[in-house]
């Protein structure tokens, strides 16, 4: 049953964005304007560099940054904060009295809410891509991209869940939203591949949940064949989901204490 309830909020998300075109276009014009202007910053730092930066040359930045990017920019931005005023408005709690699992139906109309701005992201990062530096630099790695970046929007919706969650104590999320993108876009390699990083700081960056939301999908598109960061997303996505549940478990205890 709870299979069938999270198929049919996917499915319903689906439709539902897939039908708005004016909004598609609004992210895929956004999405376009920021992947050309930061491949382009990467373009002239890698030539300042004598051709490359950490390893990556200008055709790598700018796959990495058509990766990083959509699997950022088809989500909602502003999750984090929106799921904090339900929670304190106490529409969560009106949720938790319905039969369908809350979470679950929450993270599955997200994901569905996700997929087509991701593929409409992913089908304008490729032809400009495409026309700018020409194709990808490895097939491999671009084949390895595209479930990297499904497991991508999953960790990040996972992790945005658990971070909302802590509405249950503080009832405002909005640091914690603050908190949260700025982590995406640094530890997350969204911005600037890990690789830039001292040592002892990218050591301390792959140890973190983040690299799984931006950094996996960008490294393989840039040409990095390496399928063991399809595992590492997915440990990561089952102990987010672990950290989510935890975090509305505790905060729905809370609630039936103090009568919210």
């Amino acid at each position: 049953m709870t299979a069938r309830w999270v198929a049919v909020a996917v499915s319903t998300a689906v439709q539902r964005v897939s039908g708005d075109r004016g909004g598609m276009l609004v992210t895929l014009g956004f999405y376009v304007a920021v992947v050309g202007t930061l491949a382009a910053l990467w373009a002239a730092a890698a030539e300042a560099s004598g051709g490359s930066v950490a390893g990556y040359d200008a055709a790598a930045l700018a796959w990495y940054i058509v990766a990083s990017e959509a699997a950022t920019v088809a989500l909602n931005v502003r999750m984090i904060e929106g799921i904090g005023d339900d929670i304190g408005s106490g529409a969560i709690a009106v949720e938790l009295l319905r039969p369908a699992p809350v979470l679950g139906l929450r993270m599955a109309t997200e994901v569905g809410r996700a997929l087509p701005r991701l593929a409409v992201c992913v089908a304008g990062g490729a032809v400009l891509g495409v026309a700018t530096v020409g194709p990808p630099p490895s097939a491999a790695g671009a084949l390895l991209a595209v479930p990297a970046l499904v497991l991508a929007i999953a960790c990040n919706i996972a992790a945005q869940h658990a971070f909302a969650g802590l509405a249950f104590w503080i009832r405002d999320a909005t640091s914690a939203w603050y908190l949260y993108q700025k982590l995406v876009f640094i530890a997350g390699g969204m911005l600037i591949p890990v690789e830039v990083f001292p040592a002892a700081l990218q050591a301390v960056v792959k140890a973190l949940p983040f690299i799984a939301m931006s950094y996996v999908p960008a490294r393989l598109l840039s040409g990095a064949v390496e399928p063991q960061l399809l595992v590492l997303q997915a440990f990561w996505l089952v102990v987010l989901c672990a950290l989510a549940v935890a975090v509305f478990s505790a905060g729905q205890r809370r609630l039936q204490v103090v009568g919210g």
